[in-house]
Formats: structure tokens, sequence, C-alpha cells
């Protein structure tokens, strides 16, 4: 079952999102305080809402039927949001697959709790934060897929310093 947060969390309908403008939809969800980047305080806070909404028998784990449901929202948003011609691709999927069991489950006993799920939240927002400033704004969706995706930060081609 899925409750309440959902609504909230994957949701789009502000002129921002509609824009197609890279990473819209991600701030539009995450972006708590509205200032147009996310931080990893809101991170947090907003993994743990994710946290609860899924964790529909109440124990205070996502198990793995759980993440089926968890796992087919993120499917479904992801979507129905992404930039035409651009679906699956990009920081947007680097950043939906680093939610997966996998990824979130530290302790590797086959479910993750909500500790694990928000302690994460740093992590994610370095994957994703291409510029190194520490938040998370549509500049980041533009540049890449964020650290670690094989697309992040580069210095640039034909600036090297070689013989010849």
């Amino acid at each position: 079952m899925i409750r309440f947060a959902l609504p909230l969390l994957f949701v789009a309908g502000t002129a921002f999102a509609q824009q197609q403008m890279p990473g819209a939809h991600f701030i539009e969800n995450w972006d708590l305080n509205e200032d147009g980047q996310v931080t990893v305080a809101e991170a947090a806070e907003r993994r743990g809402d994710v946290f609860v909404t899924f964790d529909s028998n109440d124990d205070g784990f996502l198990d793995a039927e759980e993440y089926v449901a968890f796992d087919e929202a993120r499917e479904s948003d992801m979507r129905e949001h992404a930039q035409e011609g651009k679906e699956g691709k990009g920081l947007g999927r680097h950043a939906a697959d680093d939610l997966r069991l996998e990824v979130n489950d530290l302790d590797k006993d086959g479910k993750v709790s909500r500790d694990e799920f928000v302690s994460r939240a740093e992590a994610w927002i370095e994957m994703m934060d291409t510029n190194g400033d520490a938040v998370i704004t549509t500049d980041d969706f533009r540049k890449g897929r964020g650290k670690g995706g094989g697309m992040g930060k580069g210095k640039g081609q034909g600036q090297g310093q070689g013989k010849g």
C-alpha cells in the first residue's frame, strides 16, 4: 500500500517542471523550501518521507516486497516525467538507481531500515553534485550524470600539457 506522501513525492504540475528543464521534476519534489536547490538536509528529510510512504507494514524496514512497490513507483515516475528522447538516461536515472535496495541495505541483511535509507542522503547528494557546491540544482542535471556515473566533472579536451 502506498500512502499519503506519495502524491507529494511524485506529482509534477508547476510551470518549472512543465518546461522540460533537466532536473526540474527532481527539484520540484526534493527542494522543500523552494529555493531552487536541494541540500543534504532536505534530501534526508524527504528520504524519511519516502521511507514512511513505502513501509506498508510499519515494521521500520523496507523489505524486498515493499521495494517492489517503491521500484515500480520510481519507474513510473521516471517514464512520466522523462524528457523527450532522454528516457532512462542522465542524472535522473542515476539518482533513481541509487535508491535501490542493494545500494541502501548497508548491513546486507536483505532489508533497509529507516536509518540506513536516510543516512545515504549525503552520499546521494554528493553523487549527483557535478559542480561540488554541496547542493543539487538544475545545473547539475545539465552537466552529466554525476560522480560515479561515468560523466561527471571533466576538465575539458585540449587543455593538457602534452609534448608536441
